[in-house]
């Protein structure tokens, strides 16, 4: 991909529901490989699902960011949840058909960049399994630093910080 085409990040809105349905139809097992599946229950239950979101986004609880092609396609996710105290845990996916083409760390500088100048936030958290190497880098990348290490979905993982001061 071109970076003169690559996608628009974007907050979600309620008319990127199908798009991102899609998303995250087309990507189920390629995502399930490295982060926990979300069910079948999410996909039964995706309008309620999708309506919590949005929700959650108003209350400025969380900050949900979509990647959008210019003909209407999700392509990526870059979310900041569990917004408090100057604090949230960035988690992001990209869609296989893009991936290792740099894109998840332009879209993680940018949402790193909005957390600090429009949200008002002051520190950045993240989680990574060992085995998923090319997140690990993206968050290297833009400034995260590991202080930890923990099991996710009953993988060896690490945690990390991103200081936004």
């Amino acid at each position: 991909m071109d970076k003169r085409d690559w996608p628009d990040l974007k907050l979600l809105r309620l008319d990127h529901a199908s798009a991102l349905l899609a998303f995250e139809r087309e990507n189920r097992a390629y995502f399930a490989a490295a982060i926990p599946d979300r069910g079948d229950e999410y996909f039964a239950e995706f309008d309620k699902r999708f309506a919590q979101l949005l929700a959650w986004q108003a209350e400025g609880t969380d900050y949900l960011h979509v990647l959008v092609t210019d003909g209407g396609e999700v392509v990526g996710r870059v979310n900041l949840i569990e917004v408090a105290d100057g604090s949230a845990e960035l988690g992001y996916r990209i869609a296989e058909k893009v991936a290792g083409q740099g894109l998840a760390t332009a879209a993680v500088r940018k949402v790193r960049e909005l957390a600090a100048t429009e949200y008002g936030l002051t520190r950045l958290r993240a989680k990574v399994t060992l085995d998923n190497p090319a997140s690990r880098k993206v968050l290297e990348h833009n400034g995260f630093v590991a202080v930890g290490e923990l099991t996710l979905i009953g993988k060896p993982a690490v945690s990390f910080i991103c200081d936004l001061r």
